[in-house]
């Protein structure tokens, strides 16, 4: 059976060796774990550092350490039951779930089985920094540089998320601030926080969940740069396709993706209800300067804090496909769904509209269909 491939070799070993694949599948997440799985499904098999060629091929090489993606990092706090809706990884349905268990075990224990299971043959740990044409010809390959050598493929399936790219705004005064400053990627758990003040910026789910938490131990102060919007209606399909079909929308004109739930709003769960109720979820404007102590109200009025939770969320995870020159004048990758419009060669998968786990599945079925039409 073929397991996750530990690399325990010195790179410099393989820096001249070139591994052909007809398609490299870069990161191994729910996305790309979905691209592997229809890649197996259709009858490509897994290339080895060996150098085992089969006659159709793909590799899949993610960075980290071991089977989850981000779910690996995510704080012990967040539990199954208020994980926002994971999907079921395609071909093999997910193990029952104990709701009380933390995201960051459970999604990184049915990953790993899934890519044991179905023989995905992911090489990990591999950095890749980054994806250029080999020549000019439209119907080239691509040389995928990285960790572990140079892969020379047909087609790239981007699956690489957002994790590792947090976003921080600048604001005036931020290099001042006595106090602690992090990013929700550096959150672990409230208890580090007792007895603190904490400004908690960001409108989005992980911003509210966080907020609750630490509301707990500590005193907070919720800031937005925009009046957030709760949905007390249930978010069914329609509203679900609605919303993607806005982001898709974005990504089409060649403007960077917003979050889902910029367009969705915020859904009231009952632990939401409880924290407003508690008087949490008092959302103020967005300060409009740092100071030593806190933060400089935009009515004028000074909050003192001695810490500031960034959580602002994340950016598309894309330096490595800087070579290729991929950004539209409007900041963002013009799409024909997972595509890239000027280099087809190029699929982005849990890119803008895909970003959810439910649309990562159906992204990389998407794309595996897009390259088999292509290599034929």
């Amino acid at each position: 059976m073929t397991d996750t491939l530990l690399l325990n070799h010195n790179p410099a070993e393989r820096a001249g060796a070139v591994t052909l694949a007809d398609v490299v599948v870069i990161g191994a997440g729910q996305a790309g774990l979905s691209a592997a799985y229809h890649l197996r499904r259709s009858g490509f098999e897994p290339v080895t550092l060996e150098g085992r060629e089969p006659e159709r091929s793909y590799v899949v090489l993610d960075a980290e350490d071991g089977p989850g993606g981000a779910w690996r990092h995510r704080w012990q706090s967040l539990r199954m039951a208020t994980v926002n809706g994971i999907s079921d990884l395609p071909g093999i349905a997910k193990p029952d779930v104990d709701p009380d268990e933390p995201s960051s075990q459970f999604l990184t224990r049915y990953f790993g089985d899934y890519e044991r299971e179905l023989e995905l043959g992911v090489i990990r740990p591999v950095t890749v920094s980054a994806v250029r044409r080999e020549d000019a010809e439209p119907d080239g390959r691509l040389l995928v540089e990285s960790s572990a050598g140079m892969f020379s493929a047909r087609a790239v399936i981007n699956a690489t998320g957002t994790w590792t790219k947090p976003f921080w705004p600048v604001y005036p005064g931020q290099f001042t601030f006595l106090g602690r400053q992090l990013h929700t990627k550096e959150y672990v758990a409230a208890s580090e926080f007792a007895g603190e003040h904490v400004v908690v910026v960001g409108g989005g789910i992980s911003a509210v969940q966080l907020l609750d938490e630490i509301s707990r131990v500590a005193t907070t102060t919720w800031v937005t740069r925009r009046e957030p919007v709760w949905r007390d209606d249930e978010f069914d399909n329609k509203a679900g396709h609605d919303a993607v079909a806005l982001v898709e929308e974005r990504v089409r004109q060649g403007l960077p993706p917003q979050s889902v739930v910029s367009v969705t709003g915020l859904i009231w769960t009952p632990a939401l209800r409880a924290a407003a109720a508690r008087g949490v979820l008092e959302r103020h404007p967005m300060f409009t300067r740092i100071e030593p102590d806190g933060v400089r109200m935009a009515d004028g009025s000074f909050q003192p804090a001695s810490v500031i939770l960034w959580a602002t969320g994340f950016r598309a995870a894309l330096d490595h496909l800087a070579p290729l020159h991929l950004r539209a004048p409007g900041g963002g990758i013009v799409m024909d769904r997972t595509r890239v419009e000027i280099e087809p060669r190029v699929h982005l998968i849990g890119y803008g509209p895909s970003s959810s786990t439910i649309g990562a599945n159906r992204a990389g079925r998407a794309a595996v269909s897009e390259i088999i039409k292509r290599l034929r």
